[in-house]
């Protein structure tokens, strides 16, 4: 996973509150439910530090999105009386939290956005198709297209001789020349978003003719659906419900993809594992891809460098200036520091599979 995203929340230099709630809105009494839970992390936050501005920003902007149905989360990020950002996670964090530390801490953040990926979604006809891009840090469409070609004899008729032969001859060039149209969007939806599948469900027809104008890398990621279309408001719900579960899958097997490399790696010296070693590798920019679970039960703490991302380590004598070190939750920190060395992300399914729930992918080696 890219963690560009949380690049522009290391800008201040000031105190941030981070806060992960779940604000699912689908239950009975989930507004005061909420407020009653923000209530107990504003004390939290406040005993630890955070001023009143802050705090007050945060107030208005808790809550949840009143649009999305179903399960959810909310990450804000907050400091000096502003809103630094503001997140839907698509599934509630495992536990409510708040932290008033000198950097973001965005562990439930990062998590969330790692079991998503970005993708297109087509409900196709044989009249053309509606084509909805996603990114992964977005539950609605980034860019949405619908292309209705010409419906002129689209429906093959029942008719002998020379007629039969030209009507149907003309169908097949208007369900061409439609799924033509359609492909030029699902490419360029694909490009908004620069999308790792595109999900296709409707009209087997409409499909197949639909491929025959894809180019070689859009082709590549499609994944046919067998339910759904767009004919009307049940073949909507019946694609996105499959959409989804197509989604868990993908994600799961890029996971494992992840952790198989890090097992191999790991065994000829090509990862490491445990908050030590990992931080040390962060210091010397080695990290191509940090690892960390998301359960956070009794984390470690580790010192940083005000200053410097990359001055980080579990020993607060190893960095350049300890006296102006801190210390913070061991998550918070490395992801701080892989951020700015442009690393990626990936989430440890369990803490067993790393020392600490703690490992990384290295980009090089060097000599101890």
């Amino acid at each position: 996973m890219d963690l560009g995203l949380l690049r522009p929340l290391y800008k201040t230099t000031a105190p941030v509150a981070s806060v992960s709630l779940d604000t699912t809105l689908a239950v009975e009494n989930a507004p005061r439910e909420i407020k009653l839970r923000w209530r107990g992390l504003r004390e939290r936050l406040a005993g630890e530090g955070a001023d009143e501005a802050t705090l007050q920003a945060l107030d208005d902007a808790v809550g949840g999105a009143p649009g999305v149905p179903g399960p959810q989360g909310e990450a804000l990020f907050a400091s000096e009386g502003r809103i630094l950002a503001a997140y839907t996670l698509s599934r509630p964090p495992l536990r409510d939290r708040a932290s008033w530390l000198p950097v973001v801490d965005p562990l439930d953040l990062v998590a969330d956005r790692n079991r998503q990926l970005p993708y297109v979604v087509v409900a196709a006809d044989r009249e053309g198709a509606d084509v909805d891009a996603y990114s992964a840090d977005r539950h609605d469409p980034v860019s949405k297209r619908s292309f209705s070609g010409s419906t002129l004899h689209i429906q093959k008729v029942r008719v002998g001789g020379w007629s039969h032969k030209h009507y149907q001859r003309r169908s097949e060039e208007l369900w061409d020349d439609n799924a033509a149209g359609v492909a030029q969007d699902v490419e360029a939806a694909v490009a908004d978003v620069g999308a790792e599948l595109v999900f296709v469900g409707g009209d087997e027809r409409a499909i197949g003719k639909l491929r025959d104008h894809l180019g070689k890398s859009v082709l590549d990621i499609v994944v046919e659906l067998p339910t759904g279309g767009r004919s009307d408001h049940a073949a909507l719900t019946s694609l996105r419900e499959s959409v989804d579960r197509a989604l868990e899958v993908a994600v799961a097997q890029s996971h494992a993809q992840v952790l198989t490399r890090f097992t191999s790696d790991l065994k000829r010296g090509g990862a490491v594992e445990g908050v030590s070693m990992t931080a040390e590798a962060l210091r010397r920019s080695q990290v191509e891809t940090l690892l960390l679970t998301t359960g956070r039960n009794d984390e470690p703490r580790v010192w940083a460098s005000p200053t410097d991302p990359l001055e980080v380590s579990s020993e607060r004598h190893r960095l350049t200036d300890p006296d102006s070190a801190f210390a913070g939750p061991a998550s918070a920190l490395l992801l701080r520091a892989a951020v700015l060395s442009d690393a990626g992300f990936a989430e440890l399914p369990d803490a067993s599979r790393a020392a600490e729930g703690t490992g990384a992918v290295l980009r090089f080696t060097v000599a101890d």
